[in-house]
């Protein structure tokens, strides 16, 4: 069984929506599932799991949250190298250009992305709550 750490920021709901639609699919693969707010989270747990699926939304211009969020998984990125993970996040304006630079830091740093990331606007919908679903069993496994 993996084990799979889900770690977000959320300050509508939405992306911890996000979260627990990731978390129910993991769980429905099998996987042993810890979902995070990422003020309870630290680089320290990151060699705890298998995989992890790191969620946050869009902030500013199309950047990630970053008096919380940025702060955690800047510190956890250097221990992503190999590490299986996957993003996802909601967004109120842009285009996702916050996603595809987050992917972009993340393959730099060596991690090993298990499937496309997910992103939706606003709240998440059938289909983002399908397609988050669909991570969460893709880190699974």
């Amino acid at each position: 069984m993996s084990k799979i750490a889900v770690v977000f920021w959320s300050g509508t709901g939405n992306t911890e929506a996000m979260a627990d639609a990731v978390a129910e699919g993991a769980k429905g693969a099998g996987a042993e599932v810890s979902v995070f707010n990422v003020t309870d989270f630290s680089a320290d747990k990151v060699d705890e799991f298998d995989a992890i699926a790191f969620g946050c939304p869009a902030m500013g211009a199309e950047t990630l949250e970053d008096s919380e969020f940025e702060p955690v998984f800047n510190e956890c990125e250097p221990k992503l190298n190999g590490k299986k993970i996957a993003l996802f996040g909601s967004y109120g304006w842009g285009d996702g250009e916050w996603m595809r630079t987050w992917e972009d830091t993340c393959n730099s740093a060596g991690a090993v992305l298990a499937t496309e990331s997910v992103i939706c606007n606003d709240s998440p919908d059938d289909e983002a709550t399908a397609n988050c679903n669909a991570l969460g069993a893709a880190l699974a496994g």
